[in-house]
């Protein structure tokens, strides 16, 4: 029996370190009541949104500061609490931002942040190798800081970082729920290195190699095994897109006989080890969990209304890319697109002209903004190549209602909502033939096309010159039917509708 009490030491230090953290939640929720002005403090509830880099200015965000809005209008009882890793912004500066990038109103009353210094914990630079399990072992570690800060009544990640249910279940015993944007790692990122394709989450060093490739093969396995095992800890899960469905729910699925083996005498302790825990050290009992079979489609918000307002024409030869400058959405594949436009149609050059504009969230992404800038040179187009970083809302609308055509190089991406807003604008979107731009945005009406789609620069370049020449009438009904696409199927309304069918108040 000796060797057992090693663990059973644990067990009860971890005990009293989660009734301590359950303590101090009441003196947590009372400085925030204090510090919101809040009347009726005891009839209020707390949902905490777990979004490290809430004043990104990108399409999560949107997301989340959407459903904060409709909660803020919906349930009066309410307060959103935002666990943010933008120590560098201030609360009221961020709902400035919101208002400005997104046109959002957002009333600070019902509104608390939680400031957390360890997101570099999750940053790419901080894990240069072994990526996807560096920043989910820091999200814990992000999830940890955040918990320990402020405990509320139910805990929503909007941002992607399933690892951090093991934390917020272990720690608090109440109800997880996740709005996923792109899973962590499906069957095709498998599939990719299985087929050792090269792409920026496969280098060509490990595609090169045989051995590497079965090293990473491996690596991805035993990552996908605690993935699922982490999603499963959610009570409900909402999901942006049929494609982030389709692998979402296949994840849920997943299975793993000879891990599961490996993994009995953990599972066996973890299990006794929580079951004393939330018996003995929580103050209160916790939800019933019940894992789900499968995740909902809650397409994210678009400001169709506002974007339907931009005339239909006259437009220009802009072509205009959205998206925030991560290295997964391929800018460097819409310069090069631009260089194979004006190569292949060179009466282009004196009119057409590349606007990308994204948000910018650190050192890494504004490298990426300093190569694409020396790739546009490189590529002789410099002078069709216009870059602009944290653009303001009134000058993304401007654009929009300039541009002919919007550009999405993104493969898989998992929803595109910059392409939703292409086409409530009026901009005749070009994806990648992939993802949910593919399936659930960029599709015909009565057969009809309402943008097109490509799969390298040569097709995009072939695309962006269609539409610069295509008949004026020709043009006009494409647009129209984007329009109409978008404004019907991906408003706010369609959103709010969606949410509150996902059935997340019953976990509340």
């Amino acid at each position: 029996m000796l060797f057992l009490a090693p663990s059973l030491l644990t067990i009860v230090f971890l005990g009293i370190y989660i009734r301590r953290i359950h303590n101090a939640a009441a003196s947590q929720r009372a400085l925030a009541l204090q510090s919101l002005k809040t009347k009726d403090a005891s009839r209020r509830k707390f949902i905490g949104f777990f979004h490290p880099y809430c004043n990104a200015g990108g399409g999560g965000e949107r997301v989340l500061w959407t459903a904060v809005a409709f909660l803020q209008r919906t349930r009066p009882d309410v307060i959103s609490v935002v666990y943010s890793g933008d120590t560098d912004a201030t609360k009221e500066e961020i709902i400035e931002k919101v208002k400005a990038r997104f046109d959002i109103t957002l009333a600070p009353e019902s509104l608390h942040f939680v400031f957390l210094q360890s997101r570099w914990l999750v940053e790419d630079s901080a894990w240069p190798r072994f990526t996807l399990l560096g920043q989910s072992l820091g999200s814990m570690y992000l999830g940890w800081e955040a918990i320990t800060k402020f405990v509320p009544d139910l805990f929503i990640d909007t941002m992607g970082y399933a690892f951090t249910f093991h934390v917020v279940a272990w720690l608090t015993g109440i109800s997880i729920g996740a709005y996923v944007h792109y899973p962590t790692i499906s069957t095709d990122m498998l599939a990719r290195v299985e087929s050792r394709r090269t792409t920026y989450a496969n280098s060509s060093a490990i595609t090169s190699s045989p051995l590497l490739s079965r090293g990473k093969l491996l690596y991805y396995r035993f990552f996908m095994y605690h993935y699922a095992r982490a999603l499963r800890c959610a009570s409900f899960l909402m999901v942006n897109s049929s494609w982030t469905k389709k692998h979402v729910d296949a994840v849920l699925a997943h299975s793993d006989p000879l891990l599961d083996a490996l993994h009995t005498p953990l599972v066996l302790l973890g299990g006794i080890a929580r079951s004393f825990v939330h018996v003995f050290a929580l103050p209160f009992p916790t939800h019933t969990h019940a894992t789900p079979k499968e995740a909902t489609i809650v397409y994210p918000p678009c400001d169709t209304l506002a974007l339907a307002r931009l005339p239909l024409e006259p437009r220009g030869a802009l072509l205009l890319s959205l998206a925030q400058f991560r290295p997964e959405k391929d800018h460097a594949a819409q310069v090069h697109a631009m260089a194979a436009l004006l190569a292949a149609h060179p009466e282009h050059r004196a009119h057409a002209r590349l606007v990308l504009v994204g948000g910018v969230r650190n050192a890494g992404d504004a490298a990426r903004v300093d190569e694409l800038r020396a790739l546009a040179e490189g590529l002789g187009v410099a002078d069709r190549v216009e870059i602009v970083v944290n653009a303001p809302y009134p000058r993304i609308l401007e654009l929009l209602g300039e541009a002919s055509a919007g550009l999405n190089t993104m493969v898989d991406e998992h929803f595109g909502i910059n392409v939703v807003e292409f086409m409530a604008a009026g901009v005749i979107p070009i994806v990648h033939a992939s993802g949910g731009p593919l399936n659930d945005i960029v599709v015909p009406i009565d057969g009809r096309r309402t943008g097109f789609h490509a799969t390298d620069p040569e097709g995009f370049a072939r695309a962006m010159h269609e539409v610069l020449v295509m008949p004026a009438a020709e043009r006009l009904a494409m647009r129209e039917r984007a329009r109409a696409r978008a404004t019907v199927t991906f408003s706010e309304k369609a959103f709010e509708e969606a949410w509150t069918g996902s059935g997340w108040v019953q976990w509340l």
